[in-house]
């Protein structure tokens, strides 16, 4: 049993950290303190900010904010966590961040004889409860042999990506992979709509042929399909993602092309719909352009039937 520090109580953090409970003493804050006071009922430590945290002896802390740039700020305000934290403590970043940036909290906290490895999360909320997520670590061999014990208490799905960054990378990578493969779905629903098809059929046939995946497995027939159901994650927040991945690509003079243009999709995205709806919410730019509901055509089917 370890005792562990956790910053960050959102979807993604609380349900982090119920798994983890599950072996270790949880220390956990946020700036929500209902979010705390949560946790806290079930068997998790409240403290009262990062420098708590750090002052209290964890040995390992988990960052889970929405930026960089938030964990940042924690790690060294004013009598922050790096402050408080003593020499030889491990700091594990599951934000969805920048991987630029955590280089370079990473190099800050090693002048202070603390280690930091990234270790940002795919599967969703419902992944992280059911403990089937993955995990991507950057770090280097030793950081990731010693984290990897308690990140097996939320899944056993847990991997090596490389050197600090590498986790990072891997993440906004496999976010701007799958917001490819979703609007190039969601623009073969509209178009398949148009021709006649009904949609559940369209993703019963696709999730059979070599477009199958995630989006036309479960995306569409569990969320999309019967009345645009929210999927848990932001239009924002993959947009977010989206804009790392590409931001990584102009770094390193890799050219995007695909990925440039999801991003772009989703900014028009979130001028359209707003910036607090649901990624699900996308397909409503297709159906505009073909001219179709696939909810309601789905609904006239069902009728029919």
């Amino acid at each position: 049993m370890a005792d562990i520090g956790f910053i960050g109580l959102g979807n993604m953090g609380a349900a982090l950290v119920r798994r983890l409970m599950r072996e270790h003493t949880l220390h956990v804050w946020d700036l929500n303190r209902a979010a705390v006071e949560v946790l806290v009922a079930e068997g998790a430590v409240a403290a009262n900010g990062p420098g708590d945290i750090g002052a209290s002896g964890v040995e390992m802390v988990i960052t889970c904010l929405p930026t960089s740039a938030q964990v940042e700020e924690v790690l060294f305000e004013d009598d922050g966590l790096a402050a408080n934290l003593a020499e030889g403590t491990l700091v594990a970043d599951m934000t969805t961040g920048d991987t630029m940036i955590t280089k370079q909290l990473a190099a800050r906290l090693a002048e202070q004889g603390i280690s930091m490895i990234d270790a940002p999360v795919s599967g969703g909320v419902v992944g992280a409860e059911q403990g089937t997520i993955a995990i991507m670590v950057g770090g280097t061999e030793d950081l990731f042999a010693r984290a990897r014990p308690i990140f097996e208490t939320v899944s056993p799905n847990v991997f090596h990506a490389g050197d600090i960054g590498a986790g990072h990378a891997m993440k906004v990578i496999n976010n701007m992979i799958s917001s490819c493969i979703r609007l190039a779905t969601f623009e073969g629903l509209a178009l398949a709509t148009k021709v006649g098809i009904e949609p559940m059929r369209f993703a019963e046939i696709l999730s059979k042929g070599a477009a199958r995946g995630f989006v036309a497995d479960t995306t569409l027939p569990k969320y999309v399909i019967p009345g645009r159901q929210e999927q848990g994650f932001g239009l924002a927040l993959m947009y977010k993602d989206l804009s790392l991945a590409t931001q990584l690509g102009q770094d390193l003079k890799a050219p995007l092309t695909t990925g440039n243009y999801a991003r772009e999709v989703f900014r028009r995205a979130l001028n359209e719909l707003g910036e607090d709806v649901d990624i699900t919410q996308i397909v409503r730019l297709f159906e505009r352009g073909a001219d179709v509901d696939v909810c309601a055509a789905q609904e006239a089917a069902d009728k029919a039937d």
